[in-house]
């Protein structure tokens, strides 16, 4: 390329308009401090490097990061898509040429090679490589648009499940847990009303927001997790919140109020104390108030209590208030208030060995019904109980045999 065309493709990066949000990506963004480098070649090779460097989340290919940053940004095209009614996107006549334009631009960078940007006329060493394969954006787009009702824009398109980190943003969850409703032994009829609830709340209809309690180790979490991964495609996403961060909730709503995907709002491990005022939070999204609660969200809790709130016999002093008998009556009903309640219990002995069989088959172990009997009932027995969990860990530790 010449100089004058590194300043073109500069001059027409920095316009971006509808995808402005790609300039800020670090691979963009250090492309753009490459090809406005007037300072050099040795300066030129070091940004050249960066740009390089800055592709290494996607493999090193600038195609595969283009096709991140592109179908996943957030902008007015596909805020207008999203919204739409009938089978045309409504958007003004200058924002589809801007739209068309830039998804032209883009095909054009996946068309470049590392020889094309980086010819420092004296340097003779190694040029650092990066992938590069032809993508028709404006094919890939107008697909993107049809279908985003299911895969979302945003960060909600690039990823399953999410977290909201320290300072009340949601974030992807790269490394998210991929269980399957296959992967289950047991337990039929309490995932079939998590399953057939997430159904009404991906086909429009009314939705309950759900508590899932009983003993550690039974699939609670699993089961919500196996939900959103089955549904995914269909456009569900997970959003997990920690107890402490309950104050984010009003906020996490709002996010995700008028986006056309469908949401699970997951609190694991759920319990209060009694002085703790965290609970009005989630009290008030359970009641619908506007505030607090997404049309398009459910709330799915997990808690090893059916009562949520650890009440003492202290606390039964009335103390100095008055009306003490409404305030306990509140605190123990708060897990009342979920419109359906799913008991996971601590599996039998039977139960037990079935789960324990079946997984041993599914793993293709070789061992006699008895001696695993025998040693499985022994490993439940050393770690206090026997579940869902136990189960897998005694499998596992066989495996490893």
């Amino acid at each position: 390329m010449t100089e004058l065309e590194y300043q073109n493709l500069a001059c027409a990066l920095s316009a971006l308009t509808v995808f402005r949000g790609v300039l800020k990506q670090p691979p963009m963004e250090a492309l753009l401090r490459y090809l406005r480098n007037t300072e050099g070649e040795r300066t030129g090779m070091e940004l050249y490097g960066a740009f390089v460097y800055a592709l290494a989340e996607d493999d090193y290919s600038l195609s595969a990061f283009l096709k991140r940053a592109v179908l996943t940004d957030e902008n007015a095209c596909a805020r207008a898509a999203a919204r739409r009614k009938g089978r045309e996107i409504e958007i003004s006549s200058a924002l589809r040429d801007n739209m068309n334009a830039e998804l032209q631009l883009f095909s054009r960078l996946t068309r470049l090679t590392p020889e094309d940007l980086c010819t420092p006329p004296t340097y003779q060493g190694y040029i650092p490589k990066f992938e590069n394969e032809p993508v028709d954006f404006a094919s890939a787009y107008a697909v993107h648009l049809t279908n985003i009702r299911r895969v979302g824009y945003g960060i909600f398109a690039s990823a399953t499940m999410f977290r909201v980190d320290d300072g009340g943003s949601i974030v992807p969850i790269r490394t998210a847990d991929a269980v399957t409703q296959d992967r289950f032994v047991g337990y039929d009829e309490q995932r079939g009303q998590v399953f057939e609830n997430t159904r009404a709340l991906m086909q429009g209809k009314r939705a309950a927001n759900i508590l899932l309690y009983g003993d550690a180790g039974t699939g609670k979490s699993s089961t919500v997790k196996a939900v959103a991964n089955y549904y995914a495609k269909e456009g569900l996403r997970l959003i997990e919140l920690r107890k402490d961060q309950l104050f984010a909730l009003p906020r996490v709503m709002g996010a995700i109020s008028d986006n056309p995907l469908k949401f699970i709002v997951f609190i694991d491990d759920l319990s209060f104390n009694s002085n703790d005022d965290s609970f009005s939070m989630l009290k008030a999204a359970l009641e619908g108030s506007a505030a607090a609660k997404a049309e398009n969200a459910v709330i799915y809790a997990t808690s090893n209590r059916r009562h949520i709130i650890k009440e003492s016999f202290s606390d039964r002093d009335a103390g100095d208030d008055v009306h003490r008998r409404d305030t306990m009556q509140e605190l123990v009903s708060l897990s009342d208030r979920f419109g359906l309640t799913v008991y996971f219990p601590r599996p039998g002995k039977a139960e037990y060995l079935e789960i324990v069989r079946t997984r041993a088959r599914r793993a293709g172990l070789k061992i006699e019904r008895p001696e695993l009997e025998q040693r499985a009932e022994a490993f439940a027995l050393a770690r206090g109980s026997r579940s869902p969990r136990a189960a897998e860990q005694f499998i596992t530790q066989l495996k490893a045999e």
